[in-house]
C-alpha cells in the first residue's frame, strides 16, 4: 500500500502474504541459514500454523528439539502491514508464546549453559527471559522488542542489548532518537548492558562499547519490505560474535544481512553466507 493507516483509517492494498515468523524463529533462521549452529527453545500451539512453523525452523537447519507444542492454545501470529518502500507496522498475538514458562528453560539448562550466544527478545514473559539470562554462561544478547521496561538487574546481565530507536527511547525513558548522535548518547546513559547496538534502519547500526561510539553505515539497497529485517540483524550479530568476531565486526556483517534481507518478501527471507560471499 501507499502509506500505512493511521487510527480509524482504511487504506487498500495488494496481496496478502502468510509466512512463517515470530522473532524468536526469525533470529533462529537468520542465524542458521549463515551456517550457525542454533536451538531454538519455544511454544506453539496446536493448530494448523504449528507444522508450518515447525517445518519452517527444521527447513533452516535449527533443532527444535526443546521446540514444545501446547494443547488447546494457537500459535503465535503477527499482523503486518506493510507500505511502499518497505516499511511496516505490526501487532502481535503471543498465543503460545505466552505459555513458555521457567520449566521450559530449567529442562534447557545444558543446551543454554554450554551455547556460545545467547540471543533472547521480549515476545515471551519476563520472567522466562530473566530465567534464560541466569542460566546462560556464553554472550548474552538481548534484543529489547517488543519495547518495555525492563529491571536493573536483567540488564545488568546482557552482554549487546540491540534496540531500534524507538525501543532506545523507551529504556531511556526519553523521546526517539532522530539522529545517530543523539542515539549515541542516549546508549552511553543506559546502566547496565556492557554494550549496545542501535539498529537505525536506512543509516545501518550504532555500537556503544565501553561510552565509546562507533557507526556503522547501511549498505545500499532496493528495500521492498523491512518485515524482519531486525531479525535477520540480531540473528547475524549472534552469528558473527559466536564466530569469534569483535563487535564491531559483527555488526558490519549483520547490517549487511539485514540490508539484503529487505529486498525480499517476508520475515524469514534473510540471506545464506553463500549469498553473501
Amino acid at each position: 500500500m501507499a502509506t500505512l493507516p493511521g487510527p480509524g483509517e482504511t487504506v487498500l492494498g495488494g496481496d496478502h502474504l502468510r509466512t512463517p515468523g515470530g522473532k524468536g524463529a526469525n533470529q533462529s533462521v537468520a542465524a542458521a541459514k549463515l551456517g550457525s549452529p542454533v536451538a531454538f527453545v519455544g511454544c506453539v500451539g496446536d493448530d494448523s500454523l504449528a507444522p508450518t512453523i515447525v517445518s519452517a525452523l527444521d527447513g533452516a537447519g535449527v533443532d527444535t528439539s526443546w521446540l514444545r507444542r501446547v494443547p488447546d492454545v494457537p500459535s503465535g501470529i503477527a499482523l503486518i502491514t506493510v507500505a511502499e518502500g518497505g516499511e511496516n507496522t505490526i501487532a502481535v498475538s503471543p498465543g503460545a508464546n505466552a505459555r513458555l514458562g521457567p520449566a521450559d528453560i530449567e529442562a534447557a539448562g545444558s543446551l543454554l549453559m554450554d551455547a556460545a550466544v545467547m540471543l533472547v527478545q521480549l515476545e515471551i514473559s519476563l520472567e522466562v527471559v530473566a530465567a534464560a539470562v541466569r542460566a546462560a554462561r556464553g554472550r548474552v544478547v538481548l534484543n529489547p522488542a517488543p519495547a518495555r521496561e525492563l529491571p536493573p538487574d536483567l540488564l545488568s546481565q546482557v552482554d549487546v542489548l540491540v534496540p531500534n530507536r524507538s525501543e532506545l527511547g523507551v529504556l531511556a525513558g526519553a523521546p526517539e532518537p532522530s539522529t545517530p548522535d543523539e542515539a549515541a548518547a542516549l546508549a552511553a546513559e543506559l546502566s547496565g548492558p556492557r554494550a549496545v547496538v542501535v539498529t537505525l534502519g536506512a543509516d545501518g547500526a550504532l555500537v556503544v562499547d565501553n561510552g565509546k561510539p562507533t557507526h556503522v553505515p547501511a549498505t545500499e539497497v532496493d528495500a521492498v519490505d523491512a518485515t524482519g529485517a531486525g531479525d535477520a540483524f540480531c540473528g547475524a550479530l549472534a552469528d558473527g560474535l559466536a564466530r569469534g568476531s569483535t563487535l564491531v565486526e559483527a555488526t558490519g556483517w549483520a547490517v549487511r544481512v539485514a540490508g539484503l534481507s529487505t529486498t525480499r518478501w517476508g520475515a524469514q527471507s534473510s540471506p545464506t553466507r553463500e549469498e553473501l560471499s
